[in-house]
């Protein structure tokens, strides 16, 4: 169990997050709103990266042949297209990557 205080990051980012969208932003000028939504935004991401255990990205490191920057340079070069020998793994690899990553930054795209 972690010794965190509480609150913890997440929910301080939450916190903030309100204030800033129901309390600051209508105050806001209209040239201003665009700005204050981006960084609604951002503490979104930032709330949902801090709850986001790493084991997902240990567990696509394991899956991976090699390390990243060659397994990168392997795509680069074709060593995965449709019809290869292990396409399907470095596609399901990817796509479970992107899917984590999108949990974060992104998650009404995985709806």
């Amino acid at each position: 169990m972690p010794l965190r205080e509480e609150p913890a990051a997440d929910d301080l980012l939450a916190i903030a997050r309100d204030v800033l969208l129901n309390e600051l932003l209508p105050a806001l000028p209209p040239d201003r709103a665009f700005a204050a939504r981006m960084v609604a935004n951002a503490m979104a991401i930032a709330a949902r990266a801090a709850v986001q255990d790493g084991t997902w990205e240990a567990a696509a490191l394991a899956r991976m042949p090699g390390d990243p920057r060659g397994f990168a340079a392997a795509i680069r070069e074709g060593r995965f297209d449709p019809g290869t020998p292990h396409h399907a793994e470095a596609a399901a690899l990817l796509d479970d990557i992107t899917r984590a990553r999108c949990a974060v930054s992104a998650p009404r795209a995985l709806g």
